[in-house]
């Protein structure tokens, strides 16, 4: 009997908090009962109050939607790449500016996804405002920039200087997958940095002596250039007798035809008053006789390309089994630190030959910033099909870019003349950053398939033009954008707030003729 009797009074504590739990929902349930007959006694019960009531709540809706706009709240963003959410590397780079920047949508509604991204700079940066104007209401804008009446212009102004966007400007076409690709952080934020810096580099690519040039073959890189905080015009030296004196850095591209001694002299000019060079160099298909094209390498100790192709045998060094398809190694530089070490693709790569013996008397400086597997082997015969070396054929690392800095003058101290340098950043690759496709079955080019590809020669301009603060791993754009046309908004809208509303008087016409059959 004590037994039972003790088994009773001792309740098991889950078994208390069931029923404790039971009797609060309970509880809130008989409360929730009591607020909808309320709600059916004293608000439905009449048409008028039935009105009022929806009216009322049509009125909270707003108001609550106003009040989110009017906190200025950053907007969800679930694309991939997080294409409507400022990057911290574009906060980083405007945080510091000292001076008022406004950026204006004219032209654009407050629900517009390019202007949410911009009104995001003001976290960052709280002298950067971005608000949409129109025509009418600012026609100082209007006449000052161009803009006329009913077409939309985005215009980023600091002071005196300024910068005038198209809503075209924001985004890319992808002619391959037929897709439209935002890029408009990148010219938002180039354009901030833009009008707010006084001295924005000069960028020259050589032009007359290669199938690689911004207009044919690398029209992909030449988008994400715009985006760069960088002046990009060509130049033919045969044009100019000299490379400009405003050259930050000169770009050559895989050199198919020798030089003029006109050109090789300006170069080598440009070179002995301190200028930086790129140079991309796709691997050699026939021999070709390049002398004043070897002259100027062999400044910096590079000796000729020979003719052949990097091919890989570790696996992991390569794409989809496809040995000419290799994954360089990268060195540790300022260059490379921001870049995933396994993103980048070279196709048909080649080897630097570099003079390791006359470095030190050319007073060059090598730092390797990409390089092969032990298991690499050049070929050279490319009616082999063999996946591995044969007889002959060259095996172990070979470096496909290496950075090479020349001392042309010394600093002296009793002067006070500071040291004249100039650096040579080159690479044994032009296909990783052109429009060829990456193979014979695929739609799409290398600097499409790696976004490391191009934040690789936009890392290395950066570091030649002597703006470190450039260097990094950029957004990518690879995420498809949706920009609805008129009809498509207007079905939307249609969704959106006038279904809701029918149903809404559907229901009130229903509950009335069934009350007046009562």
């Amino acid at each position: 009997m004590k037994e039972k009797k003790m088994k009773k009074e001792k309740m098991p504590k889950e078994e208390k908090e069931k029923k404790l739990t039971k009797g609060q929902n309970m509880k809130e349930d008989k409360e929730t009962s009591k607020f909808v007959q309320r709600i059916k006694k004293k608000w439905l019960i009449d048409g008028t109050k039935t009105i009022i009531l929806v009216a009322l709540i049509i009125m909270v809706f707003l108001a609550i939607h106003i009040g989110m706009q009017s906190l200025d709240l950053t907007p969800l963003d679930f694309t991939q790449e997080k294409l409507y959410t400022l990057t911290d590397e574009s906060k980083e780079r405007v945080k510091n500016i000292d001076k008022d920047v406004n950026i204006y949508f004219v032209g654009y509604s407050e629900d517009d996804a390019d202007l949410s991204l911009a009104k995001q700079y003001k976290s960052a940066n709280e002298k950067i405002i971005a608000q949409a104007v129109d025509a009418e209401s600012r026609p100082d804008l209007a006449e000052k920039y161009g803009i006329e009446s009913g077409s939309t212009g985005i215009i980023i102004e600091c002071g005196e200087r300024s910068k005038v966007l198209t809503s075209s400007d924001l985004v890319t076409y992808d002619s391959t997958t037929y897709e439209t690709i935002s890029i408009a952080e990148e010219k938002l934020t180039s354009a901030i940095i833009s009008v707010t810096t006084d001295d924005i580099p000069q960028v020259y690519f050589l032009e007359g002596y290669s199938d690689f040039t911004l207009s044919y073959n690398m029209n992909y890189l030449n988008v994400y250039l715009q985006n760069e905080i960088t002046q990009i015009e060509t130049l033919n030296i045969l044009s100019t007798g000299n490379v400009p004196e405003d050259c930050d850095t000169l770009v050559i591209t895989s050199p198919s035809k020798d030089f003029d001694e006109v050109t090789k002299t300006a170069i080598i000019e440009y070179i002995q008053r301190g200028g930086n060079i790129l140079w991309l160099n796709a691997a050699m298909a026939v021999s070709a006789d390049l002398p004043n094209v070897n002259a100027v390498l062999a400044l910096y100790g590079v000796n000729p390309f020979e003719v052949g192709i990097i091919r890989e045998t570790d696996s992991s060094r390569m794409v989809a089994n496809s040995p000419d398809l290799i994954i360089p190694s990268l060195g540790y530089s300022k260059i490379t630190e921001d870049i995933y070490s396994d993103g980048i693709i070279f196709a048909n790569a080649t080897k630097i030959n570099i003079n390791e013996e006359e470095l030190e008397n050319l007073n060059v400086v090598e730092t390797n910033l990409a390089t092969t597997s032990e298991g690499a082997y050049f070929r050279t015969n490319f009616n082999n099909s063999s996946s591995t070396a044969v007889e002959g054929e060259q095996t172990g690392s070979f470096v496909v870019g290496t950075q090479l800095e020349k001392t042309i003058t010394e600093a002296n101290e009793e002067t006070g003349e500071t040291a004249i340098k100039s650096t040579l950043i080159i690479y044994g690759e032009n296909y990783f950053i052109s429009d060829y496709p990456l193979t014979q079955d695929s739609q799409y080019a290398a600097i499409q398939v790696s976004t490391y590809n191009k934040d690789l020669v936009l890392n290395s301009l950066a570091y030649l033009s002597d703006r470190e603060e450039d260097i990094t791993a950029r957004k990518s754009t690879g995420t498809v954008t949706y920009t609805a046309t008129e009809q498509q908004d207007t079905i939307v809208r249609v969704i959106i707030f006038a279904v809701p509303s029918a149903i809404v008087l559907a229901g009130i016409i229903v509950w009335q003729k069934r009350r007046r059959r009562k």
